[in-house]
């Protein structure tokens, strides 16, 4: 497992079993009131759109780099490249219902059951593929740091603009700079403001899919694409 430096922030025993309680209590929340009746309902669509499982388990890196089987639903055809190939735009594996999990965050549903075995939190860096982990270590020095902390179902880089696929060194640059920004800022604060923020994005691709079913398609704010340059200190010293 990576080091943290010193400048990256240790959150205290305390505030570790304050996340996990409410993880634990957020998660079984979840899972009574909403995952209880909303995903026999997924799962009778995906079934009908296409053949195969409802679930789709993938492993991912997790805290100290330990790999994990992550659950999400099922939104591409069965296909031999599901593990070393990340989705792309108009990808033709992606059903019909697929593609509206995927756009509406529901397909990542099934990992409250993953935060509920310990293996991720609610708020986190987001787990990789094993090859994309394998491949981002390659290029990105010390990128092992943001596996310094449980993976979670959404995170700072996520509620940023940076979701989907890695199609450059900068979506991977940014994207770890936000994870390790959480890593060293983590706190129950702004844990609220990230899911705060997920909420609010849901919330918003939802209302697109409503306006412009056919059209939809997430656009990244000017804040969202400040100039790599700007964080190349951090980048040296984290």
């Amino acid at each position: 497992m990576a080091q943290l430096s010193p400048r990256i922030h240790s959150s205290s025993k305390r505030s570790i079993t304050y996340k996990r309680a409410f993880d634990i209590i957020v998660s079984l929340l979840v899972s009574f009131f909403i995952l209880s009746w909303l995903i026999p309902i997924l799962a009778v669509l995906i079934k009908l759109n296409s053949r195969g499982p409802v679930f789709f388990i993938q492993k991912r890196m997790g805290t100290g780099s330990e790999t994990f089987d992550c659950l999400k639903l099922r939104t591409m055809v069965i296909n031999e490249k599901a593990n070393s190939c990340q989705a792309q735009e108009n990808d033709p594996r992606i059903t019909s219902v697929g593609k509206f999990l995927r756009l509406t965050c529901l397909d990542e549903l099934p990992q409250f059951f993953n935060v509920l075995k310990g293996e991720m939190s609610i708020v986190g860096p987001r787990p990789h593929m094993i090859k994309d982990c394998n491949d981002f270590i390659g290029v990105i020095p010390n990128y092992g740091l943001r596996h310094s902390v449980k993976p979670g179902i959404t995170g700072m880089a996520q509620v940023k603009g940076y979701r989907g696929r890695t199609t450059s060194f900068y979506d991977i640059f940014h994207r770890y700079q936000w994870d390790i920004f959480y890593v060293r800022n983590a706190s129950f604060a702004l844990d609220m403001r990230i899911i705060y923020k997920t909420l609010l994005q849901i919330i918003s691709s939802f209302t697109k899919i409503a306006r412009s079913p056919l059209n939809f398609k997430k656009k990244r704010s000017a804040e969202n694409q400040k100039p790599v340059d700007a964080y190349r200190d951090d980048l040296v010293e984290a």
